[in-house]
């Protein structure tokens, strides 16, 4: 099937969403190809990695820039409990602008890079002011363009490991689909390699085909219900999904359509006083047990309070109690744990944010023309920086 009735897109090249549907339709087969080819790079992995990994005392930090410093963080929570160690996430932004309080000691370090094109400024400055900062850094480089000065700096770097995603995964879209998805995988797979094997991936594949071919009209209707505010609510690694699919609305959209994100408890203490009649809330729901007790106690409480038509819960299989609002479900993950859930519901937000952007008459693959906001940042100065002053 074509992705533009994959995705219920009709003649996408005018709509200026062709690159936007393709990327976000192909990510089951682009997270295979990438599955692929890590395992056949699993001996080099493993090379760089276990020496680092034996070490007591390593600090391990996720960087990334928007939309690629979500991934990292999407991650940390999975990471830190399959390594029984701290996994940090410091976005890019933060190191460049206070280098000295990311790296505060001389601990060693393995800073790990998501990085679409790898030419934003932040990157190249992020990997430097670690090396001046650290008494020993290694990088862990994750990146979608074997162009970028990224990839440059440290294909060949003695403290450095490239890894390459597959060339499809280069989103050519203004925002981050395929690229982010691809590369957490490749992370999870690197540092974690028990939690990602075939049959998890072939659920993985399977529940995201399926949801792209049942859930996309149903996507597009609620798109055109015209909604002014999307709350996204989610817990644990939920809460950094819920990040980045708000992140989704504001960029399509040109930042029409605004958005928030927030914890179900967190949501309560203030934030919640945004709500208003021309507000959705869509909840991503935990499969722990015990989180999703809050999860369901929200649904709840929203729909009560703003009515079950703009409330959308977010989850694997069905829910018991069933909520009284809309459920959009993944089949054939109930029984998988929260990080394998975030793939297929990074889908759904990207499906939200296309087609709130096309109800908008917005064109995706560029929702701001005029370059007000461009798809490799541009505008920043990267500063000189001293380690030893103050």
């Amino acid at each position: 099937m074509k992705s533009d009735d994959m995705l219920g897109v009709a003649d996408a090249p005018a709509r200026g969403a062709s690159h936007t549907v393709r990327e976000i339709a192909q990510q089951p087969q682009v997270w295979q190809a990438a599955f692929d080819q890590l395992q056949s790079q699993r001996e080099s992995i493993d090379a760089f990695l276990e020496p680092l990994l034996a070490q007591p005392d390593l600090r391990i930090v996720l960087t990334g820039a928007g939309t690629s410093a979500f991934g990292g963080q999407m991650l940390v929570s999975t990471l830190s409990a399959q390594l029984q160690r701290p996994v940090e996430a410091i976005a890019t932004t933060d190191i460049v602008s206070r280098p000295r309080q990311c790296f505060v000691d001389d601990r060693p370090v393995l800073l790990i890079s998501f990085a679409r094109s790898g030419n934003s400024p932040e990157s190249i400055a992020a990997t430097e002011l670690a090396e001046q900062c650290s008494a020993q850094c290694h990088h862990l480089v994750v990146t979608c363009n074997p162009q970028g000065k990224l990839y440059g700096a440290h294909a060949d770097a003695e403290r450095s490991l490239v890894l390459m995603m597959p060339e499809a995964a280069d989103d050519q879209g203004f925002a981050m689909t395929s690229s982010v998805t691809s590369m957490m995988l490749a992370v999870l797979y690197s540092l974690a390699p028990t939690l990602v094997g075939s049959e998890i991936m072939d659920r993985l594949t399977a529940a995201t085909e399926q949801l792209m071919n049942e859930r996309s009209s149903g996507i597009a209707a609620l798109a055109k219900r015209g909604f002014d505010r999307i709350v996204y609510l989610g817990s644990g690694p939920f809460k950094d999904l819920a990040q980045e699919s708000a992140l989704k609305i504001l960029e399509l959209t040109a930042g029409r359509i605004m958005a928030y994100h927030d914890t179900p408890l967190g949501f309560r203490h203030g934030p919640k006083s945004l709500l208003d009649e021309r507000t959705l809330v869509v909840v991503f729901v935990s499969n722990d047990d015990y989180a999703r007790r809050y999860d369901l106690d929200i649904l709840d409480e929203l729909c009560g309070q703003i009515g079950s038509d703009a409330v959308v819960a977010i989850a694997a299989e069905t829910l018991d109690p069933a909520p009284q609002c809309a459920l959009w479900s993944v089949s054939g993950m109930a029984r998988d744990p929260d990080w394998a859930l975030l793939f297929p519901f990074l889908v759904h937000a990207q499906l939200l944010a296309l087609h709130a952007s096309l109800a908008l008459g917005r064109t995706p693959d560029n929702p701001f023309p005029s370059g007000e906001v461009n798809r490799v940042v541009q505008g920043v100065t990267i500063h000189p920086f001293e380690p030893t002053a103050r």
